[in-house]
């Protein structure tokens, strides 16, 4: 089922970000590839990625804590869910955060891949 297939492409990607496993991460990131996150920055795929590798994003922790919900139409797939995160961004002491999360993914024919992401801090 091409749901089940999403949901196990998300939560892989969530894997790669936290082991830092940049070049798995970014063959699911489209080129034009843009999250918008709980602090209200966006940031393109460089931006994000890059600053995974660099260290300045550091991912301690980030797996889905609700069901992954797909809406899929076509080439098209939404994906909501609500997250449990820890994360130190530019040195910074690594704090927890929950946030909800929308990201947009369309079929290439290479396979699906992340267009937007949006994630909600919930406080």
């Amino acid at each position: 089922m091409e749901a089940d297939r999403l949901r196990r492409i998300e939560r892989d990607r969530l894997t790669w970000l936290v082991d830092r496993r940049v070049a798995e991460a970014a063959a699911v990131h489209a080129d034009d590839f843009v999250i918008v996150t709980p602090s209200g920055l966006s940031w393109t795929k460089a931006e994000y990625l890059g600053g995974i590798e660099s260290g300045e994003i550091d991912y301690r922790r980030f797996e889905p804590i609700t069901e992954i919900d797909v809406m899929l139409d076509g080439d098209v797939a939404v994906l909501r869910y609500r997250s449990a995160i820890e994360i130190s961004v530019g040195g910074r002491e690594p704090g927890d955060l929950e946030a909800w999360h929308l990201d947009c993914y369309r079929r290439t024919p290479d396979g699906w891949q992340l267009r937007w992401s949006q994630a909600t801090a919930i406080t």
